[in-house]
């Protein structure tokens, strides 16, 4: 059975979304990503694993490789659920922004 990981303890670990900004940029390897950090490449075969559950990397076997290539629909997911804390920022941000206009002009 295949374990079902939360997509944002995923990201929560530097190593996993250092691996996530390299594949970004063009499907790599498991032995191509690792070569990129200084960990055992059981360890980061494991982050691939765990990114890979989250559905944020997608396998695609090519000849006896298996690439590794980034899932931006995942990455969706993610900034649907962070745009209402988003605009929460924003609406404050304004506020403060109005309420330095008003005292600035004061002065």
């Amino acid at each position: 059975m295949k374990t079902r990981r939360d997509i944002f303890q995923a990201i929560a670990d530097p190593t996993r979304r250092a691996i996530l900004s390299l594949v970004v940029l063009q499907a790599m390897t498991a032995g191509a990503i690792a070569n990129s950090f200084d960990s055992s490449r059981q360890t980061i075969s494991k982050h691939i694993q765990i990114l890979t559950e989250c559905q944020l990397l997608i396998q695609e076997q090519s000849g006896r490789e298996i690439y590794y290539h980034f899932n931006p629909n995942k990455m969706k997911e993610i900034a649907a659920w962070l745009m209402p804390f988003a605009k929460m920022w924003d609406d404050r941000f304004n506020k403060l922004e109005t309420i330095m206009k008003v005292y600035n002009s004061k002065k």
